[in-house]
């Protein structure tokens, strides 16, 4: 059921977290090197499971229990991944004469957390239009 508002949601999640990180860069190092995350296996790999878990919970809508359970878990990787990303930019060096510069890339975790929680919410509220429903009978 792709009409639905959270399917959306998980759409553009695995639309940012799997495109979008081959576009956009992570970090610029200090010798004007772009890191992008296909650069960094931990990042690939992080952004890519998050890109999948959201393309497999799309076809669960029949299973809304699961469907929330697994779009908890896509949270917790990207928190991991922002979590990753915060150390790693307090770790760049910032010398006097130049300074490295933080990519827009960085902030796509927190988008992807973003929607996955409105998916959450509308989840939740076709739960309970569902149970509210059931009572009815």
């Amino acid at each position: 059921m792709i009409q639905r508002i959270q399917s959306i949601y998980m759409i553009l999640v695995a639309a940012i977290a799997g495109g979008l990180t081959f576009v956009l860069n992570l970090y610029t190092l200090e010798n004007e090197v772009e890191v992008f995350a296909k650069d960094e296996p931990l990042y690939l790999g992080l952004f890519m499971a998050s890109a999948v878990i959201a393309l497999i919970t799309i076809f669960l809508f029949k299973n809304r229990k699961l469907q929330f359970v697994l779009n908890r878990f896509n949270i917790l990787f990207n928190l991991i991944l922002l979590g990753i990303f915060v150390y790693r930019m307090l770790n760049l060096s910032g010398e006097v004469g130049k300074i490295s510069e933080k990519g827009i890339g960085v902030i796509l975790p927190i988008i992807s957390i973003v929607l996955l929680v409105l998916a959450n919410r509308a989840i939740k509220k076709d739960e309970d239009l569902v149970k509210s429903v059931d009572r009815l009978r």
